[in-house]
């Protein structure tokens, strides 16, 4: 029998669910390339129409920017002040607790919990990172102040990265495992059947193996192991364990429910590259909104759960590239729309891309970017599961999320180009009977007003990305910081670049069924 949560592709499926899921895989691109293709050919048909959507688009522009302003200016001081908060005092103050789970039945099961009981597991997938990556990532758990006596470290390291990887990581072991309860290191073989070379893989066999050798051979609770999935670059903040361990233990309904951080890109934010710097400015910031809006956000990246869902979902998919939020969407319809991401507004940092030259940064970048974009392959699998689980998932919460993933992925792909692009369409398309109008004349002035104003969005992200920038290392002067603001004059061109094109590109694939393997963005220092 096929487990319908565990489907990565069309490929996988048969008979007319094999078509639906085909279907469903090209609605995404078909979307975002009719909207392009038709505004671009109404310019020519009816330019009158496209010129009044396309102010009509603008003042739209002009208030999401606001709207997500308002949002980001929330978060950040959410994020600051629990950065600022000394989580250690609240969760050694905090009394025990009895928290509640629901079985697999619907019964809900009492389980009182001290902070102390608590087990964080913090998984690292590995692939061809170096000794200092690996390092510096687990020293910065080993120095943290949650008790080392509860935290177990599983490192996982691809077969395929070869023996110098593997050397790195078991020299990691050995300077560092006399300061947890344990440091679990497995290696993921190359070239298993069915499975994709990725991270989801890597980290599904990982979970198996220490399920099977430790946390089951010792008799582990499985209610009071906290799971952290952390791409090896994350370096967390000192109080990440408490502050996540507070939240699980006061939140309502903490089992379901994943636990997200918000990640900044600050470890070689001062060496990266301007344009590099500005993309993953622009997620930190995405991510921050997200936050607020609780009913949009899904795990992204380096996230935290239960071991308990773990288990009752069978850990992750083996075949597909997007595994940090497929794993929410698994959960999601697993329990039938009870699930949720709890947000932690709380830092962590990890990598901007960076390599030795400007043009294999941009390449690596646009590469990063598409992957990221492959997400889009959570829209065909939430429908078709939904579309399975009519009778017994949560319709409107459903319904809900569908439309604000294919509103996100559309405009991800497209809203830069309408700006860009199309908005020259109706002068250069719609001849001299359009241009001739007092319309065609007015169309770029009142374009240029909504977006001059519309940059204000702009300046907020530049003021807010320099007052997050980290100390300046000693061997940058004064004017390396004044410069930082200024990266955001090519924010248009980079949403374009790095933003519309390569999610395109994903959804263009996804379309075809080319589907994308996974992109493991090297980690340069």
């Amino acid at each position: 029998m096929i487990d319908y949560l565990k489907v990565g592709k069309a490929s996988e499926l048969e008979g007319q669910d094999r078509k639906l899921y085909r279907y469903l895989e090209i609605l995404p691109g078909a979307l975002s390339w009719a909207t392009l293709i038709l505004l671009i050919l109404l310019s020519f048909l009816t330019p009158v129409f496209v010129a009044y959507f396309l102010i009509a688009f603008d003042i739209y522009w002009l208030l999401l920017v606001v709207y997500l302003g308002i949002h980001l200016i929330s978060s950040y001081q959410k994020t600051m002040k629990n950065v600022r908060k000394d989580w250690v005092k609240m969760l050694t103050e905090l009394p025990a607790q009895v928290l509640k789970r629901k079985n697999s039945t619907g019964e809900i099961a009492e389980i009182p919990m001290k902070w102390e009981d608590i087990i964080q597991l913090i998984v690292f997938p590995i692939a061809f990172e170096s000794y200092n990556v690996i390092e510096q990532s687990v020293r910065a758990i080993a120095e943290c102040p949650y008790p080392q006596k509860n935290m177990i470290i599983l490192m996982t390291v691809e077969e395929r990265g070869g023996a110098e990887v593997l050397a790195a990581a078991n020299r990691v072991k050995t300077e560092y495992e006399s300061k947890f309860k344990n440091i679990f290191l497995t290696v993921h073989p190359d070239g298993i059947a069915g499975e994709i070379k990725g991270k989801g893989s890597n980290q599904a066999w990982a979970a198996k193996e220490i399920k099977h050798n430790l946390i089951d051979k010792e008799g582990m609770d499985y209610d009071k192991i906290l799971v952290s999935i952390f791409d090896i670059d994350t370096i967390i903040y000192p109080q990440y364990f408490h502050c996540l361990t507070y939240i699980f233990l006061t939140c309502e309904d903490p089992y379901r429910a994943s636990y997200q951080p918000v990640p900044v890109y600050h470890n070689n934010v001062w060496e990266a590259s301007f344009f590099a710097r500005l993309a993953a400015a622009s997620n930190t910031f995405w991510q921050m909104m997200q936050q607020i809006r609780t009913e949009k956000l899904a795990t992204y990246s380096s996230h935290s759960m239960t071991w308990r869902v773990l288990v009752e979902i069978g850990f992750w998919s083996k075949t597909m590239v997007s595994e940090d939020s497929r794993i929410f969407w698994h959960c999601f319809c697993y329990y039938n729309g009870d699930y949720r991401v709890e947000p932690m507004y709380y830092k962590v940092s990890m990598d901007i891309t960076m390599d030795e030259t400007a043009f294999k940064t941009a390449k690596n970048l646009y590469k990063q970017q598409r992957r990221w974009g492959w997400g889009v392959e959570n829209i065909p699998y939430l429908i078709f599961n939904v579309y399975k689980r009519w009778d017994v998932i949560d319709h409107k919460k459903a319904i809900s999320r569908i439309f604000v993933q294919i509103y996100g992925f559309h405009s991800w792909a497209t809203n830069a180009l309408i700006i860009a692009l199309i908005g020259w369409m109706p002068m250069l398309l719609g001849g001299d009977r359009f241009n001739s109008t007092v319309l065609s004349t007015n169309l770029p002035v009142v374009s240029r007003t909504l977006m001059t104003f519309a940059m204000s969005g702009l300046f907020l992200s530049a003021i807010l990305s320099t007052i997050l920038l980290p100390k300046r290392p000693k061997n940058y002067s004064i004017l390396k910081t004044i410069s930082m603001p200024f990266q955001w004059i090519i924010l248009p061109i980079s949403i374009i670049v790095f933003g519309a094109f390569p999610a395109l590109d994903s959804q263009t694939r996804l379309m075809f069924g080319k589907y994308l393997g996974f992109f493991v963005t090297p980690k340069v220092r």
